[in-house]
């Protein structure tokens, strides 16, 4: 069975929500899909967060988001935030979130 995996770069809430809405649509319909916040997205934890967004705490509940890139967190100022999130800080890959483990777990990358 397919496995995928979303690789969310941009900062851009709207296109975010498509993300979140994709992963529970697979996971609703029987396919593993996984959530990773990278570059810019990383910002949009703490929003999500505070607005109690439905897909995300949806989607957090479920287990669907494997994490959020540590390095960008660092960077975009929001490490401490994030890290209080209970969701896992990804550094695998020089302090940023990897793709590698996914892809041999055999996940297919959908970045956006």
């Amino acid at each position: 069975m397919a496995k995928y995996l979303f690789y969310g770069m941009t900062g851009n809430k709207m296109c975010f929500n498509h993300i979140l809405l994709n992963a529970l649509d697979f996971a609703d319909n029987g396919i593993e899909a996984k959530i990773i916040f990278e570059g810019e997205s990383v910002k949009l934890v703490s929003l999500f967060e505070e607005e109690k967004n439905t897909l995300y705490l949806k989607a957090k509940e479920r287990g669907l988001i494997a994490g959020i890139c540590l390095a960008c967190s660092k960077v975009m100022g929001v490490f401490e935030k994030n890290n209080n999130y209970g969701l896992a800080m990804l550094g695998d890959m020089s302090g940023h979130a990897g793709m590698k483990r996914f892809t041999t777990e055999g996940y297919q990358v959908i970045s956006m």
